[in-house]
């Protein structure tokens, strides 16, 4: 839980840029590198088989050039800065034993939601930050200030524990303080391959890593302070048990856990490096050297193949044994049946950026008739979900793909948390989108759809 070199750290205080090969690129004249990301973005779109002139993604490589500029605007800004307006005189203890205020009273901010870009993968990861600090000289430093030193940081391409190491070390430049220590739970999204989806039912969606940084009276990890800290923490509710300290030597993004990475398209690797030129960072840094090619193997999960002739084929194949035994079966004869919480994991094509949850069917069996086995459905939602997708074109393609083989009468509810929600400034953490998809009878039939509602489990339960 030791702190940094300050050499290193101070120049990049001062200057506002990354020393490790990134430069700070300005705004003026309405952002110049934004047309050289939307190009790189049409090779990507291409390399998938798309039409970049198709409606939905005609717009997408400007959407992406914007999320990606606003996601890594910390390169443009300066910690010292925010630090600097915020200082205020604060008198310790009068004469008493003991410390508080402004000389000793150790203060925490907990729970500070941020994001950032992975810089092996590219990918969104979220991140609660929590942040203490001692104070000294008779001097405090404004609340607010933690969370937005912290976003300057998390605002680039990260890694978790560099990035606890730059908060650490900002805070005490900026406040000059007795100690300062830092940690962070960050859960970055697991997609799992194509091909492994359909045999991995019990996939884990999040990897998951708590990390620490500490300078000053926080530099020594056994001591005091550091106890009192972390005590607060778990008063919250935080688990503190698995901490990796500064130092240890942590790969967590699950791009690194791929057997193989394909040979990948040399136009689309060319564009992720010109993407990384863009946003002010150098591809040939030793962390960002495979950072394109396992940007273009993930993407490629999305590849705009047929998945509807197999998926056809599929459907024909089982709908004879879907036939009930006897003649035709009044409605009353009928009853419900339903499949919950299917996993899925899909990407945005608006934004390029990633999508999952589960989704619910629910439908009525006719008497006599085999209910639909758990993996054709599953397979259904996957078949459609690993494509450039919106949910509401996904919830209708699931439900007339079920309809075609249940019957009419089915019922579609997907839940989803979208990583767009919060990298494109909204940064509206924990947010949850659900659509539904009505056919027969439910469409007309309150009290149908209401007890298939009311089977859904909570969300919390589920995992969103």
């Amino acid at each position: 839980m030791g702190a940094l070199d300050e050499g290193h750290f101070n120049a990049e205080l001062e200057n506002g840029v990354n020393l490790g090969g990134c430069v700070e690129l300005g705004l003026e004249g309405g952002e110049p590198e934004i047309p050289a990301i939307e190009d790189a973005v049409r090779v990507l779109l291409q390399g998938l088989g798309e039409d970049i002139n198709r409606e939905g993604i005609r717009k997408t490589p400007l959407r992406v050039a914007k999320a990606l500029r606003e996601g890594t605007r910390g390169y443009r800004e300066k910690a010292k800065d925010v630090v600097h307006s915020a200082l205020f005189p604060e008198v310790g203890l009068d004469n008493k034993i003991g410390h508080a205020g402004g000389a000793g009273g150790l203060v925490i901010v907990r729970d500070l939601d941020l994001f950032s870009y992975c810089e092996s993968c590219l990918l969104p990861f979220h991140i609660k930050c929590h942040v203490g600090y001692v104070p000294s000289g008779q001097r405090v430093v404004g609340l607010s200030k933690f969370s937005r030193v912290a976003d300057v940081f998390a605002k680039r391409l990260q890694d978790p524990q560099r990035l606890a190491n730059e908060v650490c070390k900002a805070l005490q430049h900026g406040i000059k303080p007795a100690g300062v220590a830092v940690v962070l739970q960050c859960s970055h999204i697991h997609f799992p391959k194509f091909e492994s989806a359909f045999l991995d039912s019990n996939h884990e969606g999040w990897i998951k890593l708590l990390v620490s940084s500490g300078s000053g009276v926080f530099e020594d990890g056994k001591a005091d302070v550091w106890a009192d800290f972390l005590s607060l923490l778990r008063f919250r509710g935080m688990n503190t048990v698995n901490i990796h300290a500064n130092g240890s030597d942590q790969c967590w993004c699950p791009s690194h856990s791929f057997t193989k990475i394909a040979p990948a398209n040399s136009a689309m690797m060319s564009a992720v490096a010109s993407i990384l030129r863009s946003l002010g960072e150098d591809p040939s840094r030793k962390e960002l050297i495979g950072t394109p090619a396992r940007f273009v193997t993930w993407l490629m999960n999305f590849q705009n193949c047929n998945l509807e002739m197999k998926l056809n084929g599929l459907v024909l194949n089982q709908r004879d044994s879907m036939k009930p035994n006897g003649g035709d079966i009044s409605f009353g004869e009928e009853h419900f049946c339903s499949e919950l919480n299917l996993p899925f994991w899909s990407q945005c094509e608006h934004h390029l950026l990633p999508f999952h949850g589960v989704v619910h069917i629910g439908y009525y069996c006719a008497a006599g008739g085999v209910p639909i086995g758990r993996s054709l459905l599953q397979s259904i939602v996957h078949f459609y979900g690993f494509k450039l997708q919106v949910q509401e074109r996904l919830t209708r393609q699931i439900a007339e793909t079920a309809s075609s083989l249940l019957g009419e009468d089915v019922m579609v509810v997907v839940e989803a948390n979208h990583t767009c929600m919060i990298s494109r400034g909204i940064e509206k953490f924990g947010s949850n989108t659900a659509t539904i998809a009505v056919l027969g009878q439910f469409s007309t039939d309150s009290t149908a759809r209401a007890k298939f509602l009311h089977s859904i489990p909570n969300s919390c339960q589920s995992g969103l």
